[in-house]
């Protein structure tokens, strides 16, 4: 604290490994920038269903766990509450979920799928480097409800593949995710404030409200978060960040202009 109030101390986001790339991911089956998106994402999005098991139907809306299944932070807990309910009341709509992680919730999530027979909806499978870079080029919402996160970076990696964040307004989630408003092109995931089963069911209405919209104004949307998170979380801007705050300290340059 004290080093805070002296200017000394500030709060830097890690940025993603730039290989961390829909462009140039080799990992993905039809590789895409923000202008392509919509067409190679459904692409995507039909390798990864057969390959889990998923019912095949590049217009069924997709949500990604990515993190780990670790009850004292990420919150997995909160999605098994409502998984029965959302894949069931947003039958008719083909909402479909995917797990590629490890953790201690990974049984209670199988449990939860083999009880109700949910296996062409909802596929719950370990954690493996590929498929995980394929989940996130083939999801239309990453779901991270993280009760605390330092900083996170799945929330930033889904944003590069079109993948829209949906999370807790916590620690580095609210400085990297603000709610969209596709009125004001603004935003680029759905944030829910009360740390509650309910709290994430409020932001997966949401963004099953978002993905009911016109296609193409679904992929107007898309395509700005996409090309704003490439210009934001990278490793320059992260550097700059760390120069800055030197320089503050030193009061000089850092570095030659």
């Amino acid at each position: 604290a004290n080093k805070y109030h002296a200017g000394c101390a500030e709060g830097i986001l890690n940025s993603p490994d730039p290989d961390y790339n829909p462009s140039t991911d080799s990992a993905l089956v039809a590789q895409y920038d923000a202008e392509t998106h919509a067409a190679k994402k459904r692409e995507n999005k039909l390798a990864f269903q057969r390959e889990t098991g998923l019912d095949q139907n590049a217009d069924a809306p997709l949500f990604f766990w990515p993190s780990r299944l670790d009850p004292i932070q990420k919150g997995p807990e909160l999605l098994t509450d409502i998984l029965y309910s959302i894949v069931h009341e947003y039958w008719d709509r083909d909402l479909q979920v995917a797990v590629v992680a490890n953790g201690a919730y990974f049984d209670v999530f199988r449990r939860i799928v083999e009880m109700h027979g949910f296996h062409s909806r909802v596929c719950v499978c370990p954690f493996q480097e590929r498929l995980s870079r394929l989940g996130y080029a083939a999801s239309d919402f990453i779901v991270m409800p993280s009760r605390f996160e330092p900083c996170g970076l799945p929330q930033m990696i889904g944003q590069f593949y079109g993948s829209l964040p949906i999370v807790f307004n916590t620690g580095g989630l609210h400085d990297t995710v603000r709610h969209l408003d596709v009125s004001r092109d603004e935003g680029n995931g759905f944030v829910f404030e009360v740390h509650d089963a309910q709290g994430l069911r409020w932001a997966v209405d949401q963004a099953m409200a978002f993905f009911a919209l016109p296609a193409d104004v679904r992929e107007k949307q898309v395509r700005r978060v996409m090309e704003e998170a490439f210009a934001t979380f990278n490793n320059d801007v992260t550097a700059d960040a760390y120069v800055k705050i030197y320089e503050s300290m030193l009061k000089r340059p850092l570095i030659p202009r």
